[in-house]
């Protein structure tokens, strides 16, 4: 347990110790600003909560040099990460759409061609084992103080900064911390958000026959689970019957699940029981099997809300305090990743006063657009699995049963696909029209889910490479702002180099010559933003400093 005692003042105060939040202070404490950051939890998260951890963040985890850390957590590497679908889990099953081990994914990647061209494939991983890299990585920077155990309780904000007011929540001590700026990544029922008077906006409280409706979460030890289930082992194990639907998630491939079911409206109570648990999961089972329940929770599936705004001039919000989903493709975790990759380079940029005013209030018109985008997906996501409703007779025995059960797999084999290979909600985010991003006239593929265009147009991710040498393109950026000079002859980058340290950029030049590599960026010149995001393209930059004051929003 993290227990420094809080700073009296800093440069940013984040309050939330969950995967943005961490994140965030990563990010911040690689650039050197002082960070403080507040969690109410006295502990390590317990419940295994998100379990899909997206290519892309998994790449922003190997731009911040842990990746391989991340990989090696969770299941055993050679336990295959497949999504199968049954009646019961130990019943008949339906559908499967087959996924690499962490081995083979590591294997396979360099090879991967197409949408899936990319430095790092997806990881199929608790959050809480997440959690436990970014807490270390983070804790390793002198300037981030974590401080578990305390609360904002709240904030007053000025011109010049802010002031938040925390307690700790097993003495009730009471401090004060002075910050510069404060950023609430605290969860969907932020105290920073609630303060500021923020609402969210859009679809809640949606009815579904799964995926709409309150939902308890179990976490289990089954230690006879694979000799009961007679079926290959798979990552999330979906029941599909008109009795009790859910999904099961192996934890650590061995003894441990994540288990998520949805109460029947008669169903609804305050607290689910240890007992009620067990009931629970013994109907979607099928088969008698001995559990240890470790924890439960409840929640409510049928969210796709985004904050109408992100905050103020020194408070901003992210992660679910910002944005809540409903799980279906795991855009959550991942989307809250990001907002703390896209602010923290920003942040930093103000703290050290090389920002102008566009650059920080850019966080939140790049970011909102992208949390509606993603909500949405997911939305159209728990409505293709949650209004295919199981017919009553699914488990019947005979011909009939046995069409009904042939044609419920043929849809779940299709949704499974929709929903679970999706590069091109993974990698086609983009900030199209942003104060901070210099287009260049041309036109971004279509925005489809299950199909990723590579484009260097700017504002979306830098086209990926698998260079001859074996190393991904991505490892040769550097910390912050990379310049791609593609070209095949010699481009005198001293006056750009001169306006990006004028101004305070930290600026790396990589000359590449590798096949293919100009034809994808259709450009000799691409600036590479610190998020790993296209800023501007083109043959020569006859004006740096006009192209670099715009980028920081000067």
């Amino acid at each position: 347990m993290d227990s420094h005692a809080p700073l009296q003042s800093c440069d940013v105060l984040i309050v939330g110790g969950g995967p943005c939040g961490l994140t965030l202070a990563i990010e911040l404490g690689r650039r050197g600003i002082q960070v403080q950051l507040v969690d109410a939890k006295l502990e390590k998260t317990l419940n295994p909560q998100a379990n899909a951890t997206q290519a892309r963040t998994m790449e922003h985890f190997r731009r911040l040099g842990f990746a391989a850390e991340v990989r090696a957590r969770g299941l055993p590497e050679t336990y295959p990460t497949d999504i199968a679908y049954f009646t019961r889990y130990a019943g008949v099953e339906l559908a499967r759409l087959r996924l690499p081990t962490a081995a083979q994914a590591r294997a396979m990647v360099s090879r991967m061609t197409g949408s899936w061209n990319a430095a790092e494939l997806p990881h199929r991983v608790s959050q809480k084992f997440v959690e436990e890299v970014l807490r270390r990585h983070a804790a390793g920077f002198g300037s981030v103080v974590l401080s578990y155990g305390w609360r904002l309780t709240e904030f007053s904000e000025s011109e010049t900064g802010v002031t938040g007011s925390i307690e700790n929540v097993t003495t009730g001590e009471q401090r004060q911390v002075k910050a510069s700026y404060l950023v609430g990544a605290d969860g969907p029922r932020s105290t920073v958000r609630r303060q500021l008077g923020i609402r969210h906006v859009g679809e809640t409280g949606v009815l579904r026959d799964f995926f709409g409706g309150k939902m308890v979460a179990v976490y289990l030890r089954a230690p006879d689970f694979y000799k009961v289930v007679p079926h290959d082992p798979a990552w999330m194990y979906v029941a599909f019957n008109t009795q009790r639907r859910s999904w099961l998630a192996a934890v650590n491939g061995k003894d441990e699940f994540a288990f998520h079911t949805q109460l029947k409206p008669h169903e609804d109570v305050e607290v689910v029981s240890e007992a009620v648990a067990r009931e629970l999961f013994a109907q979607v089972v099928g088969a008698p099997l001995d559990i240890e329940v470790i924890a439960v929770d409840t929640w409510t599936a049928g969210h796709a809300l985004v904050a109408e705004s992100y905050g103020t001039q020194r408070v901003v919000i992210a992660g679910d305090a910002a944005h809540l989903f409903t799980p279906a493709g795991g855009l959550g975790y991942n989307t809250a990743v990001e907002d703390a990759v896209n602010l923290g380079w920003k942040l930093a940029a103000a703290v050290k006063g090389i920002a102008g005013p566009r650059l920080l209030p850019s966080y939140a018109s790049e970011r909102q657009a992208l949390a509606i985008r993603n909500t949405g997906y997911a939305r159209a996501l728990a409505k293709s699995l949650g209004d295919f409703v199981p017919d009553p007779e699914l488990e019947s025995e005979g011909s009939r049963g046995d069409a009904l059960r042939a044609t419920a797999g043929a849809y779940l084999d299709g949704h499974a696909s929709r929903e679970f290979n999706i590069p091109g909600i993974t990698f086609g985010g983009r900030y199209d029209g942003s104060p901070v991003i210099l287009p260049d006239g041309t036109q971004p593929p279509p925005d489809t889910a299950n199909v990723y265009v590579p484009s260097a147009t700017p504002g979306g991710r830098p086209p990926h490479l698998w260079l001859a040498d074996g190393r991904s393109l991505y490892d040769l950026f550097g910390p912050d702002w990379t310049l791609l000079d593609l070209g095949e002859t010699a481009v005198d980058v001293a006056p750009i180099r001169r306006a990006a340290e004028a101004l305070g950029i930290d600026l790396t030049v990589v000359p590449v010559q590798e096949s293919g590599l100009r034809d994808l960026y259709k450009a000799d010149l691409a600036l590479i933003r610190p998020d790993q995001i296209v800023a501007w393209r083109g043959n020569e930059m006859r004006d740096p400093a006009v192209v670099f004051r715009h980028l920081l929003g000067l």
